[in-house]
């Protein structure tokens, strides 16, 4: 059967605030990020292939800002690493419902703790993996040095966190070219202009992106040892960085 489409920014006569996570948004969700975000099943398919290779035995993985559990399910597809459990986190109720339905029509076995609150409560320990695809961008910018240093200090030494964001570029037609790119990929997709300029507004204030350098420099202050990017296409990109 396939996702309800979004159509969600197509009314010209509706009202929207800013962008929530809500239930009209977690209903259409898979659609809309398959549309909306380029390489998004790439990154979901590799973060489950990462997962498998670093996973250890007894430890802990987490999916933080785990919407509706693409990324759990992948990990949990391919942990083979005996008593490992993944910890799923998010701060949408309706999101972690449709989760849990997720979740339990897949056969694998990795038990999976869904957890309804803000990620920046939530204590990081005995983990050998951290994913946080598209999450960190919506954390006020004060907050996001010390959620990646609490990831850091909560990792075991060998372990990974995987960082997938919206970036801007610091050359400024760089940055247009790019903003230009993904708008064509969405019109592409079959978005109108009205709805990529709307649903940009919604998101203005509540999804703040920055630049490839900032996050580097923010992972190194942290203290891991390395860190580099694996995925970009257009202005979103993955990074893996290494403890």
């Amino acid at each position: 059967m396939n996702d309800p489409r979004d159509t969600l920014f197509a009314d010209p006569l509706s009202e929207h605030g800013l962008f929530t996570f809500d239930d009209s948004v977690a209903r259409v969700f898979p659609d809309m990020i398959k549309r909306s975000v380029p390489g998004y099943p790439t990154i979901v398919s590799m973060t489950g292939l990462l997962a498998g290779r670093y996973a250890v035995e007894g430890s802990a993985v987490y999916d933080l800002g785990c919407s509706l559990g693409a990324s759990t399910l992948a990990m949990r597809q391919n942990i083979r690493a005996p008593g490992c459990r993944i910890i799923s986190v998010d701060n949408s109720s309706a999101m972690l419902d449709r989760c849990k339905s997720v979740i339990e029509s897949d056969t694998h076995d990795t038990p999976v703790d869904l957890i309804l609150a803000d990620l920046e409560d939530v204590a990081i320990a005995n983990a050998s993996v951290v994913v946080l695809n598209f999450t960190l961008q919506f954390i006020p910018r004060e907050q996001r040095d010390e959620v990646v240093a609490r990831i850091y200090r909560g990792l075991l030494p060998g372990g990974i966190m995987v960082l997938s964001e919206k970036v801007t570029f610091e050359d400024p037609h760089l940055d247009a070219l790019n903003i230009e790119l993904h708008h064509q990929f969405k019109r592409a997709n079959g978005y109108s202009d009205m709805e990529v300029a709307r649903k940009r507004s919604a998101l203005e204030t509540v999804l703040v992106p920055e630049t490839l350098a900032q996050h580097k420099q923010r992972i190194a202050s942290a203290g891991f040892t390395g860190c580099d990017v694996w995925f970009q296409c257009f202005n979103f990109a993955s990074l893996i960085a290494l403890k």
